[in-house]
C-alpha cells in the first residue's frame, strides 16, 4: 500500500518578499495621476533643456523683420515688439524658472531636514535656540525681505535669488521634522544606537533621517512647484530674474499689458507654468499614497468581479445560507 504525497498548491506557497523600493514603485504606477504627472514634468524638462535647438532663433536676438508676428512656420510662438522669438524666449525661462525651483527646493530641504532632525535629537537649549530662530523667521515677512535685499543684490546674480527664496522656505518642514525626530528617538533602535556610543551626528544621518526621509521626499518635490510660483511672482514684479536675462515671470510681466491684442505674448508662458505646478502636485499626491504604510495594497476589483460574486451569491443553495 503506497501512500502519496499531496505538493503544495501555489495558493499554500509562501509569497516572495517585496521590498519596500518595489512596493512604492509599484503604488506609484497604479497611479495614473502621478504617472501623468511624471510624463507632463519629463516634457517640460526635455522642452526647457532641450527646445533651444529645435529653433534657429536666439532668445535675445531682435528680427527687425517681423514685429509682433503671430505664431507661423517661421516663429511657432510668434515675435514680441522688438521682433524677439516668443518660442526661444520661452524654452529659456522655462529652463530658468526650472532651475530656480529645483535648486530652492534642494536648498530648503537639506536646511530644515538638518535644522529639524537637530533639534528633535538634542533638545534643551539646542532646541529651544533652533525653534526660536524658526519662530523668528516666520514673523518676518518675505516677500518684502526678498525685494528689498534682491534689489541690493543685482551684481551676485540669480544664486543670491535663489538663496533668499531658499532662506525663507524652510521653517515649517523643520517643525515637522522636528516632531517626528522627537518621537524617533525614544525607539528601540536608536537606543541601542546610543548605548552603543555612536555619535549623534552619525545616529541623525544614519538612522533619523532615513526615516523621515519619506515625508522629505514629499515636501520637497511639492516645494519645486511653490519655488516655482514664488520666482515667477517676485520676477513678475522685478525683483528677480534680470534682464537681458528672461524667466517665465519675466515673460508674464512683459506679455500683461498686450495680452488682450498679442496673446501670444502671454498665454504660452502662463499655459507652461500652470501646467508645470499642477503635474507636480500630482506627483505629490501620488507619492504621498505610496509612501505611506497604512495604504492598502490590495487593488480594488472590478465592477464586473463584484457584480458576479453577487450573483454566485444570490444563487446559492437554500441548504447553504445561513439561518437568521
Amino acid at each position: 500500500m503506497t501512500t502519496t504525497v499531496a505538493e503544495p498548491s501555489a495558493a499554500t506557497t509562501a509569497p516572495r518578499g517585496t521590498g519596500r523600493g518595489r512596493l512604492v514603485l509599484s503604488r506609484l504606477l497604479a497611479a495614473r495621476g502621478a504617472v501623468a504627472g511624471a510624463v507632463i514634468v519629463l516634457l517640460l524638462f526635455l522642452l526647457a533643456f532641450g527646445g533651444a535647438y529645435l529653433t534657429p532663433w536666439d532668445y535675445a536676438a531682435p528680427d527687425f523683420s517681423a514685429l509682433h508676428q503671430p505664431p507661423s512656420a517661421e516663429h511657432w510662438f510668434g515675435t514680441n515688439g522688438v521682433g524677439q522669438d516668443v518660442f526661444a524666449q520661452t524654452v529659456r525661462g522655462l529652463q530658468k524658472s526650472l532651475v530656480i525651483g529645483l535648486l530652492v527646493a534642494l536648498f530648503s530641504t537639506v536646511l530644515a531636514s538638518v535644522v529639524g532632525a537637530c533639534a528633535g535629537y538634542f533638545g534643551g537649549w539646542a532646541d529651544r535656540a533652533l525653534m526660536f530662530l524658526v519662530d523668528l523667521l516666520l514673523v518676518f515677512p518675505a516677500f518684502l525681505i526678498i525685494t528689498i535685499v534682491s534689489s541690493r543684490l543685482k551684481s551676485a546674480g540669480w544664486i543670491a535669488f535663489v538663496l533668499l527664496l531658499a532662506l525663507f522656505n524652510w521653517m515649517i518642514t523643520a517643525r515637522v521634522v522636528r516632531s517626528m525626530t522627537i518621537s524617533l528617538r525614544e525607539r528601540e533602535f536608536v537606543r541601542a544606537a546610543r548605548f552603543m556610543g555612536v555619535r549623534p551626528l552619525r545616529i541623525i544621518s544614519r538612522h533619523i533621517l532615513p526615516n523621515v526621509a519619506s515625508f522629505l521626499i514629499i515636501d520637497a518635490t511639492i516645494a519645486v512647484g511653490g519655488a516655482v510660483m514664488s520666482e515667477t511672482a517676485l520676477s513678475y514684479f522685478g525683483f528677480g530674474v534680470k534682464p537681458p536675462d528672461v524667466s517665465l515671470g519675466t515673460l508674464l510681466a512683459a506679455g500683461t499689458g498686450e495680452a488682450p491684442v498679442f496673446p501670444w505674448l502671454f498665454y504660452f508662458a502662463a499655459g507652461l507654468l500652470v501646467l508645470f505646478v499642477l503635474a507636480v502636485n500630482l506627483i505629490g499626491d501620488g507619492l504621498r499614497d505610496a509612501l505611506d504604510p497604512t495604504s492598502g495594497t490590495a487593488p480594488r476589483r472590478s465592477r464586473s468581479a463584484r457584480r458576479s460574486r453577487s450573483t454566485r451569491r444570490s444563487h446559492r443553495p437554500a441548504s447553504r445560507r445561513k439561518l437568521p
